[in-house]
């Protein structure tokens, strides 16, 4: 498997679908089935009957995983970029390809 190029924590941009143009923090990684889990993207909601630990019932709304091709980390400026690996100290770092500078600092 491939090193991630995005991690739990970092700010993403949307690149494409309903979302595209929105920014957010990645909540969670699924690398199994190559998604993610971004805050305040990709809101589904189910409808759930009432039941015994739910009396209510109502609308959950939630965010869905979307495809990791599909966002891209935002740079410093708030605009996507890609991300490359470079050795640094003995130490192998994600830098954004348009600023050139770290993100794991």
């Amino acid at each position: 498997m491939a090193a991630a190029k995005i991690k739990k924590g970092d700010t993403v941009v949307v690149r494409s679908g309903k979302d595209k143009g929105r920014t957010g923090t990645v909540l969670q990684v699924l690398p199994k089935d190559e998604k993610v889990v971004v805050q305040g993207v990709n809101i589904a909601a189910r409808h759930r009957k009432p039941s015994q630990q739910n009396p209510q019932g109502g609308i959950d709304r939630f965010e869905a995983p979307l495809h990791i091709s599909k966002v891209s980390v935002a740079d410093k400026d708030g605009k996507p970029t890609r991300v490359r690996f470079e050795t640094k100290d003995g130490k192998k770092v994600r830098v954004a390809v348009k600023s050139g500078e770290a993100i794991d600092a």
